[in-house]
């Protein structure tokens, strides 16, 4: 009796050992034939966008320019904050500035690398107030993306860059 319990032993064990090389040997095979070399090179660039906001003020009025540094055509959005008496009374004018929902202001046109936007005028209307005061103007920019269609598009959800400046009331003005 004790023999054949040591043959079955030494069966079940061989088979243990038999399936096991059969399961890492699959996977084995699995490496070796998916596995390629390959040789040279290609460089990727997925590019980015920079914009400088370029800001004159005169007769208490704001002339803003933005300007594409990067290296991808891109969309540009502009929006002034004054003081909250001042809020209301702010007045935008500008060739192609078209005013959204959001209280942005987007330029239609898109901007090339090198490629200036028009001008943006921020004016405030009624100024009737000596009191100190701060308009911040922030712009931001947007990848230009396609959709099915081939229309272009900005995509605000990922924007590339965003700059913000300041006016200070006490400075002179109209120079």
């Amino acid at each position: 009796m004790k023999k054949s319990l040591n043959k079955k032993t030494l069966g079940l064990a061989g088979a243990a050992l038999v399936l096991t090389a059969g399961l890492s040997v699959g996977s084995a095979m699995a490496y070796f034939t998916t596995y390629t070399q390959v040789g040279g090179g290609v460089s990727l660039s997925l590019g980015t966008t920079s914009t400088i906001p370029e800001e004159t003020v005169e007769d208490w009025t704001k002339h803003v320019t933005i300007q594409n540094t990067g290296d991808t055509d891109c969309f540009v959005r502009v929006r002034a904050f004054a003081g909250s008496q001042y809020e209301s009374a702010l007045v935008y004018s500008g060739e192609n500035w078209n005013p959204a929902a959001d209280d942005y202001y987007y330029y239609s046109e898109i901007l090339s690398p090198g490629e200036t936007s028009g001008e943006l005028t921020i004016a405030i209307d009624n100024m009737d107030s000596d009191q100190d005061f701060n308009v911040i103007v922030v712009q931001e920019s947007a990848p230009v993306i396609y959709d099915e269609n081939g229309n272009p598009t900005g995509d605000w959800d990922h924007v590339m860059d965003s700059a913000q400046d300041s006016y200070d009331g006490n400075e002179e003005v109209g120079e």
